[in-house]
């Protein structure tokens, strides 16, 4: 028998969701893996991402879904602040050449932006909003940052997205040439998602919207 939602996860990227399911799986073994769906499973429709920040589309993706679903919702928004950019693409990281979603021409266009940039000015980190957001309008917001310097090319099969380029500090390889067990180990995403575990603990519990946790708007 299949099991019955308890929690969505507010992505239509395949990529994402497995990565989310890998980082929140071990951290909650209590939970069937079948009940952790994606908004693709539940037909929900993409959000307008009209916010200004990343913790405000995480929030804004969230609520549309536990909406939607009557659910318990868990959003992420996330991208690449480039230092010798003021800290682009920021939150246009994934329609950053003008198509959303489009991770090869996103990647062409940045590296041609930096093409004359040296290695010592090419820091930049990636950073992860992480919303949790309940029917009954408890919210919280963690956030993660993953710090390193751009390589002049992609490296690389795993991931998505910046990760071919993204080499994180005291590493030589990018995101995309390490396993998936190492990335999420360190990753942006990894570390907002897991310090969101214990208040989702609660509210898997049945805790619901008593947690304590941060309140927050866009």
């Amino acid at each position: 028998m299949t099991a019955a939602p308890r929690l969505v996860l507010a992505t239509h990227n395949a990529h994402k969701l497995d990565e989310l399911r890998a980082i929140l799986g071990p951290a909650l073994p209590h939970l069937d893996p079948a009940s952790v769906v994606g908004a693709r499973d539940v037909g929900a429709p993409e959000p307008v991402e009209d916010g200004v920040t990343f913790e405000a589309n995480a929030l804004l993706k969230a609520r549309a879904l536990a909406r939607f679903t009557g659910l318990p919702a868990v959003a992420d928004d996330s991208g690449l602040a480039v230092d010798v950019l003021g800290g682009a693409p920021g939150i246009f990281s994934a329609r950053w050449a003008g198509r959303h979603g489009d991770d090869a021409a996103n990647l062409a266009l940045l590296l041609a932006q930096l093409a004359d940039i040296g290695a010592e000015h090419r820091g930049a980190r990636f950073t992860c909003a992480a919303a949790l957001v309940t029917p009954d309008g408890f919210e919280h917001v963690e956030t993660g940052h993953l710090a390193g310097r751009l390589a002049g090319r992609p490296r690389g099969d795993g991931g998505f997205g910046y990760d071919p380029v993204l080499v994180p500090e005291g590493e030589t390889r990018t995101c995309a040439e390490l396993t998936p067990a190492e990335k999420n180990a360190i990753s942006h995403r990894g570390q907002a998602f897991r310090a969101l575990v214990p208040v989702l603990v609660r509210v898997l519990g049945g805790a619901g919207g008593s947690g304590g946790g941060t309140g927050a708007a866009p």
